[in-house]
């Protein structure tokens, strides 16, 4: 019986910014994204019947229709038309409610994996539209590598890969950061119809900067840096202790609560990750987009 092992890998977001809250509830943003090679672990084959088995090793997480990767599988299914039933592992070690993009990547990774054991293609803007119905992030998630998000995140433009750099990503004990909530702290006002297709442009040509520089591509920033450091305080002190040991960048991971920094050395990454013995700590590195594409098996 035909099985795969799939790795879904985090992602980090350079730049994140929101622009206003649209007229349909969601929020506008120019961010870009770019997966390091922390992953969890997806185990899928063809099961009799025509069922979802999914399990997990995090008992923490939901199971069945309420977890991301049953919905992906149970779309996937439904879009090919496929009869037999599938089982689904799923190996976790991106933390959660971090802002990390774990559990998208797990979807995205879920729809590559029902196309691959059913022998079938669907059409790539179906495929996207799927990915983009299951959340905002998981369409990324089919490109990987280095790219612009506009939209609601959903809407993805491949940019070039930045130079390998070392990252360091804090998981902080005890603080586990909604997106709901931290949108709710944001704040952001209504979002006004003029000057978008400018402030795209100005975006991307921040994203075309610094390309073979010794720093990192994009000047590191976020948004929600603000409202979630304020709530949480002890995020802000990690950034500054990152800083102090030589980071090249750190920001907050999407909407929270790990923080993440860029080292140039792996001497540099090792000691700045000794300063956090009470949380969780990765020492890992970017994945450019033809390592993504080699490690995924996505074309």
């Amino acid at each position: 019986m035909k099985r795969l092992r799939l790795p879904a890998f985090a992602k980090v977001n350079l730049r994140l910014h929101v622009l206003g809250r649209r007229a349909d509830g969601y929020h506008e943003l120019r961010t870009v994204f770019q997966t390091i090679g922390l992953h969890d672990t997806l185990e899928m084959s063809l099961a009799p019947g025509r069922g979802i088995q999914f399990e997990c090793d995090d008992p923490s997480l939901p199971g069945g229709r309420e977890n991301l990767v049953w919905r992906a599988v149970d779309a996937a299914r439904r879009a090919l038309k496929l009869r037999s039933g599938v089982r689904v592992r799923l190996e976790k070690r991106t933390p959660a409610a971090r802002g990390l993009g774990g559990g998208s990547s797990d979807a995205a990774m879920a729809l590559a994996g029902v196309e691959r054991l059913s022998g079938r293609r669907l059409p790539p803007e179906r495929l996207f539209q799927l990915a983009a119905d299951l959340g905002s992030d998981v369409p990324f998630f089919l490109f990987g590598g280095r790219a612009l998000g506009a939209g609601r995140g959903e809407e993805i433009y491949p940019l070039p890969d930045m130079p390998k750099r070392i990252v360091v990503v804090v998981s902080p004990s005890g603080i586990g950061v909604s997106t709901r909530d931290a949108y709710r702290w944001l704040k952001a006002p209504p979002l006004t119809t003029g000057g978008s297709a400018r402030k795209l442009r100005s975006f991307c040509a921040l994203c075309w900067s610094g390309q073979g520089s010794n720093q990192p591509a994009d000047p590191l920033e976020n948004d929600f840096e603000g409202p979630v450091f304020q709530r949480h305080p002890r995020l802000a002190r990690i950034k500054r202790a990152f800083l102090r040991h030589g980071a090249a960048g750190v920001a907050l991971a999407g909407s929270g609560s790990a923080v993440f920094a860029i080292f140039q050395t792996p001497a540099q990454a090792r000691r700045a990750a000794m300063q956090f013995p009470d949380d969780q700590v990765f020492i890992t590195e970017t994945v450019s987009r033809e390592e993504y594409r080699r490690a995924t098996g996505l074309n």
